[in-house]
């Protein structure tokens, strides 16, 4: 029999820890390969996590709640084999150098990792428990001080505090006698005192919100946000879309929506101005080789999602459409990988599916731009003739196109998105399935 480490595996670009939510699998258990072992949620996403080995889950290493750095080991199999590698101790889950993992991840990841618990950050006081970077953020944006931390009583594993538990103290917080915070102003992010009446509701953001709310935060203030606008005739293609759509039922047994014509088209103007597909990382612009376009996705819950079609440019119009039903249905379902939300290079984002005419989006990171489509509107327009202007009843749509202005200048912001018009107008009717 031998030993073998089950590692944390990277589960994206620029995630670089994930947070443990529960194991699957209990010590003692036959594990097949690639039997989904524990669930681990991440920045991006909630994910199961399959095992590497087949073999006997013989320790398991980490427990719920823990945050574990990619590449740390998260539990040892037992499994057939030559020799025997030690199972490491459980402290040794924390080795990897967080320098190092920064190092390679993106500039802004750093702004969202927790450091190693120290008196400064209130992770480590006078009861020596441990923090979870969560409610080390809760405490934060409450104004909870360190010594009224260290009074919240704990119902986690050895005394840990908990959300749940941060959650009940805040609700009872004004009617105890625990020690006033006195949080230092903050310039950047002020803390504006809202006023509430008996007849208010308090919602508690849900976790996927709670991390929405940042990203927004932090991309208004990493990028300089600029927008264009384009108005741009579907006509030709709603025609072709409604002469074709139950064809294309019957022969592929789904829809086809829009968005595979925008996505087509986006990928289209990429090749034409790929300066549009990079990212910043300090003083250095990263050109990218392929052409990953991130399409948004609202849940039923109301929240947004961005899985990721990969060498989009490298599929025709059905290879696309396939793609967006698959990713658009697991994620209504909850059953997209880390993997399906990462790599992104540019975001499309239909804010026309809510009836809205234009937008004005705001980019994702680390992309410099993205492109909102609103709805498909008929309005008279000028149409030119060989035998001279009419006016016709013509399928209208906005393109509203977010840029970052510290890399892209209105010119290269302003021909892209006209780029991408051009090539819807100019959809060919006579395009076969």
């Amino acid at each position: 029999m031998a030993s073998v480490e089950m590692l944390m595996p990277k589960m994206g670009e620029s995630i670089i820890e994930g947070t443990i939510l529960g194991w699957l699998k209990k010590e003692g258990d036959s594990i097949d390969q690639d039997e989904s072992v524990l669930e681990v949620a991440t920045d991006k996403v909630d994910t199961e996590v399959p095992s590497t080995h087949a073999g006997v889950l013989k320790k398991i290493l980490v427990k719920e709640g823990d945050v574990v750095a990619v590449g740390a080991p998260v539990a040892i199999i037992e499994t057939t084999g030559e020799a025997e590698t030690p199972a490491p101790a459980v402290k040794e889950q924390n080795n990897t150098s967080k320098e190092d993992l920064l190092a390679i991840a993106p500039e802004n990841t750093a702004s969202l990792v927790s450091s190693e618990p120290s008196p400064a950050s209130g992770a480590s006081i006078e009861d020596d428990r441990f923090y979870s970077p969560l409610v080390q953020s809760i405490a934060k944006e409450e104004g909870i001080s360190k010594a009224e931390l260290s009074k919240i009583p704990g119902t986690g594993k050895e005394g840990r505090v908990t959300k749940n538990d941060m959650l009940d103290y805040l609700k009872n917080r004004h009617g105890k006698s625990a020690e006033p915070s006195k949080p230092t102003p903050s310039i950047s992010e002020p803390k504006v005192q809202v006023s509430i009446s008996g007849a208010d509701e308090i919602i508690e953001m849900d976790r996927m919100r709670k991390m929405i709310a940042q990203r927004m935060v932090d991309s208004k203030r990493i990028s300089a946000h600029v927008t264009s606008f384009v108005e741009a005739d579907m006509t030709n293609i709603v025609l072709w879309r409604e002469k074709n759509k139950h064809a294309y039922r019957e022969k592929f047994g789904e829809s086809i929506t829009y968005t595979p014509f925008f996505i087509e088209a986006v990928s289209k103007a990429i090749r034409d101005f790929p300066m549009i597909n990079i990212s910043i990382d300090g003083d250095k612009i990263i050109k990218k080789k392929d052409i990953n376009i991130g399409m948004a996705v609202a849940l039923p819950s109301g929240n947004l999602i961005v899985p990721v079609i990969r060498k989009a440019d490298q599929l025709n119009l059905v290879g696309i459409s396939k793609q967006v039903n698959d990713l658009a249905n697991r994620a209504r379902n909850n059953k997209l990988s880390a993997d399906d939300l990462s790599g992104g290079t540019y975001t499309v984002s239909n804010v026309g599916s809510f009836g809205n005419v234009m937008g004005t989006p705001i980019i994702m990171q680390p992309q410099v731009a993205i492109l909102a489509v609103g709805a498909i509107v008929k309005k008279p327009a000028v149409v030119e003739t060989p035998t001279g202007d009419v006016i016709a009843i013509r399928h209208k749509m906005f393109l509203s196109h977010s840029y970052d202005h510290r890399v892209v200048d209105g010119s290269l912001g302003g021909m892209f998105v006209k780029r991408v018009a051009d090539y819807l107008e100019g959809f060919d009717l006579n395009t076969a399935l």
